[in-house]
């Protein structure tokens, strides 16, 4: 995840030091500074977002996997696993219905 975080930072400082004019030099487009950083802001916007998007395509993690949402499962289907002295749930058992901790099924 560092070098992730240290590639982004790098990117980004090398795109603002290359599309930044001199401020020495006349520069012989017809758009001024303004116009400039908001050219640049948009294209840092753009490859900053691909970035991301790569970057998640890559890991496969999914929002339901990020925001905690554990899928509903119906009754009589295996609702956790057993990991040695630990129970870790697979899903949540549907209103009415409790997950067994030795048979590790919604009943």
């Amino acid at each position: 995840m560092e070098s992730l975080r240290a590639f982004l930072c790098l990117y980004m400082c090398v795109s603002l030091l290359t599309l930044s004019p001199c401020r020495g030099q006349k520069s012989a487009a017809p758009y001024d500074d303004d116009d400039l950083s908001r050219l640049a802001n948009d294209e840092l916007a753009e490859a900053l977002q691909d970035f991301l998007d790569e970057a998640e395509s890559r890991n496969g993690l999914s929002v339901e996997k990020k925001a905690s949402v554990i899928p509903r499962c119906d009754v009589g289907e295996r609702c956790a696993m057993k990991h040695g002295p630990r129970i870790g749930r697979l899903c949540d058992c549907l209103r009415g219905t409790a997950c067994n901790t030795f048979f590790l099924r919604c009943y």
